[in-house]
């Protein structure tokens, strides 16, 4: 480093839920043009950001979130689009009052790192990355204990409920008791869709009726993604003949089911 360069102090700004990332900068930039924009496939042509990936950003907003942020608008001149909720235009304006302050803090915080030594080293915090599609926010409503393993029955911000099984020692060290924040990962390819549940009977204890919002179909797979009845997504990677025998479109009802043991739980660090 020449002893001419000034030491400069750099910082991003990004809100968490629980632990699980709800957006930084870059989501919010990405509501903001939805704001402006009306429309997803516009919005994320302007951020930069391909059409799935912007879906898949709203989708864990909107489940960290606990409500939607951003909501969907059929019919109408347009034939439909996309607008910010109440509570999506709130924490757009909140986040850019905060980062207008962060920036500030970092400029007087800035000027007196002038003449500190080369080898000042900063330290970045890790944060956790996971390959679950499904995440979900809520708190521990119900603890049965076994011999073995543990039942916990997880209450989500919509009043849906998500049963796992853990072990003991597992329950134990992360602190699971009845009103203790948690949350849920679940892997896409770990649901199995029905598309007519009506009197029959299965052993998986999730059970997720929702509507049919997304249908993307790759070369093997398909990824569907269900809009729940009381807020939230739920996605699962079913194959493109599993899609067809189903009847799989836009606008059907299906229900999502997976294990109780296929959902692994965390809580906030």
């Amino acid at each position: 480093m020449n002893a001419l360069d000034k030491i400069g102090l750099q910082g991003s700004l990004w809100m968490t839920v629980g632990g699980e990332n709800l957006g930084g900068a870059g989501r919010v930039e990405l509501l903001g043009a939805i704001a402006e924009c009306g429309s997803i496939t516009q919005a994320a042509k302007l951020v930069k950001m391909s059409y799935k990936a912007a879906w898949d950003a709203i989708d864990a907003m909107n489940n960290l979130a606990g409500e939607p942020l951003v909501e969907r608008l059929t019919g109408g001149k347009g034939g439909g689009g996309t607008r910010l909720t109440q509570r999506g235009r709130q924490l757009v304006d909140n986040f850019r009052i905060i980062e207008r302050e962060h920036a500030r803090y970092l400029r007087q915080l800035g000027s007196q790192a002038e003449g500190i030594a080369d080898d000042l080293l900063l330290i970045r915090r890790m944060a956790m990355k996971t390959t679950a599609r499904n995440q979900f926010l809520g708190k521990v409503a119900e603890l049965k204990q076994g011999a073995v393993n543990d039942e916990v029955t997880l209450e989500l911000p919509g009043g849906q409920h998500i049963v796992a099984i853990v072990t003991q020692g597992s329950s134990a060290s992360l602190g699971l008791v009845p009103g203790a924040e948690a949350f849920a990962l679940i892997k896409a390819s770990s649901i199995i869709l029905v598309a007519d549940s009506e009197g029959a009977r299965f052993s998986a204890r999730n059970q997720l009726a929702g509507t049919v919002t997304r249908v993307q179909t790759g070369a093997v797979n398909t990824e569907v993604v269900l809009d729940l009845p009381r807020g939230g997504t739920i996605a699962a990677i079913i194959t493109n003949q599993s899609s067809t025998d189903l009847g799989i479109e836009l606008g059907s009802s299906v229900t999502a089911m997976f294990k109780a043991s296929s959902v692994i739980l965390g809580v906030p660090a």
